[in-house]
Formats: structure tokens, sequence, C-alpha cells
């Protein structure tokens, strides 16, 4: 398991790692109120579908303690932070049931700390099946971030990473700057080295130029959304990594927790996608790098095709070339019945 824990919950108040800030520094946001936590998921302070989740549901908390009537207003509000990652309603409908049920703050508290180690004792056997799917020597390729750092806990994708190293299974891992937010360049490239792990950074417009020069074995991402037919929203640049990918005889593994499911989307086509400010694209850190009066077209999320996907790995077990009745199969088993489908 990581030593890097970026949600931290402790006598009451709750600490975020600032994602924004690193690798150059570590720096913690002390959050006593939902409207906090709220302002933390959209800045992007905290970010990773599971762990937008953990925090918005640790935020009800947070609006209760200060006033019982308050429930809806928080619940508003943090589900409006971010849009496109299930997991966010996904927790704030856990923690909704629960109060309606007991209207009891400490009942409320148990449940938010019980998703948070859920998600780690997930993560951990997600770890176990991905892992088990590489080749010996294996060489990855992974986007964005989806580490300790996006989950409760040793992270999704990179979670699978972690665990094959440990088996001594890694031989490089390659993973992308991820644009424009470089969550790849500044958080996944800051875990790889604390874990020791052998990796090169590329920039997101070589990876094709890599699959085509390299042997890589498998892209490996996580999921902000899965939807029935085995569709998946993830960071934008996802997309054409499949694309790339499927053209050049590598395998691609999605790697996220049942609640990352959405069986309500048929497809990808009916998952909200969000789209960010331009400056965040036409500015680096306040510095212009457009032209004054660039507009911009900025989605964060993409969607790769079921067809495009080779594996999709969940607590539950491991789904090949999934369709939407491999998924409805697997997710309706007990969860301690992990298998492949």
């Amino acid at each position: 398991m990581s030593s890097v824990q970026p949600i931290v919950w402790k006598d009451g108040r709750l600490r975020l790692l600032d994602q924004r800030s690193l690798p150059h520094a570590v720096c913690w946001l002390e959050c006593t109120r939902a409207e906090e936590v709220a302002e933390a998921i959209h800045a992007m302070a905290v970010r990773g579908a599971p762990a937008i989740g953990i925090a918005a549901a640790y935020g009800l908390v947070l609006a209760v303690r200060r006033d019982p009537e308050a429930f809806d207003r928080a619940y508003a509000l943090l589900a409006a932070s971010r849009p496109t990652a299930v997991n966010l309603r996904w927790a704030l409908e856990r923690m909704r049931k629960l109060w309606q049920q007991t209207q009891h703050v400490a009942h409320l508290e148990a449940e938010a700390v019980r998703i948070h180690d859920e998600d780690l004792a997930q993560n951990l056997r997600i770890g176990e099946l991905g892992a088990a799917l590489l080749p010996e020597q294996a060489r990855v390729l992974t986007h964005c971030n989806t580490g300790a750092l996006a989950t409760g806990g040793h992270g999704t994708a990179l979670g699978i990473i972690r665990t094959a190293h440990a088996q001594s299974r890694i031989a490089m891992v390659y993973h992308t700057e991820t644009r424009p937010w470089l969550q790849g360049a500044r958080l996944t490239a800051w875990e790889l080295q604390q874990e020791g792990i052998a990796s090169r950074l590329i920039a997101d417009g070589a990876a094709a130029h890599l699959m085509a020069r390299e042997k890589i074995d498998w892209v490996i991402v996580g999921a902000d959304r899965i939807a029935a037919n085995g569709d998946t929203a993830n960071k934008i640049g996802t997309y054409a990594l499949a694309i790339a990918a499927r053209h050049h005889g590598v395998r691609v593994m999605v790697a996220a927790p049942s609640s990352t499911f959405d069986l309500r989307c048929a497809s990808g086509s009916e998952i909200p996608i969000e789209e960010r400010p331009a400056s965040e694209l036409t500015e680096f850190r306040g510095l212009a790098v457009a032209p004054a009066g660039s507009s911009a077209f900025n989605p964060v999320f993409d969607v790769t095709p079921a067809t495009l996907i080779d594996a999709i790995v969940c607590e539950r077990g491991v789904i090949l070339a999934p369709t939407a009745d491999k998924l409805a199969r697997l997710l309706a088993q007990d969860a301690t019945q992990a298998g492949v489908s």
C-alpha cells in the first residue's frame, strides 16, 4: 500500500493534500465546512473520481455537524462541483439514504469513514486482479494520475502498476504529461518516484510514436464513469491512446471500483462531459501562452468505446472484451466472488 494518503479525517476535521502544489510543495487544506470541500473539488485541489467521492462524503459530515438542517444545501453544492465523475453522486446518494434513515451525525460520520476504507480495500483487490494480467517484465503506458492521490489510497490503474512492481513484474512505466493540468508530469511522476518505480515521462502527443518504436504490453488507465455497455469516460486523451493502441496491437485495460459503473447510462453518448474554462488552455499558472482573445475548446474527459477496451478490472473481477451483458453479470454477483467474465 502507498504511504501517500491525500485525504485525512481526524477529530472531526478534514485535511486534503492540495494536489495543485505538487510536486514542488506538500501543502494541506484544512476544511471545516462543506463549502470549502466543494471549492477544493471544483478547483482541482482534490481530484480523481474515488477521491472526489470520499471528500464529498466528509463534506456532508462537516455540514450537518454545523447545522443538521443544512444537509440538502450541502448535497446540492457538492453534487455540482464536478459533473462527470459518477463516484461523486454515488457517495452523496449513499450518504443521503443513511441520513434519511437515521438523522444521526455520528452514523453519517461512520458511513463516510466506511466509504473511505472500502475504497482502499477495493483498490488493493483491483491491484491484484490487474497485475495478474501483465506479463513478466511488463512495459506499460498510463495516462493522467490514478494512484493514491486520486483515491482512498494505493490507486486504480497506478495501483495495478504499484502491485505489479511489488511482484517484480514491471520493467518500465511510461506516463503522459496529461495536458492541460499536467497530472501525469506532476503527480504520477511524483508517486512513481516515491515508490522507486522505473518510469519515463512522455508528451501526450508522443504516445503513438512510442508504440511504434517500443514494445508496450498494456495501456492501463482509470475511469471517471463507465456506461452499461462498457464505454468509458476518462481524462481527455484516453480515447486517442486507445485508438493508437489498437493500431499497434497494444492492449488496453481500464481499472475502476464498481462505484464508477453507471448502469443508468446505456452508452458513452449519455455521459455528461465537463468543459472547463478556456484559460486553462490559454494560460499556464497565470502566464498567457496564447494570443489575447483566443477562444478554446476545453473538454476534460473523453469517451473510449468498449470495442477499444480489452479488459475492465474492478474489485469484483475482470471483464475481458467488455459488453453490456458481461458488465451486468459481474455487477450482479456477490462482491466476494471475484472472477473473470
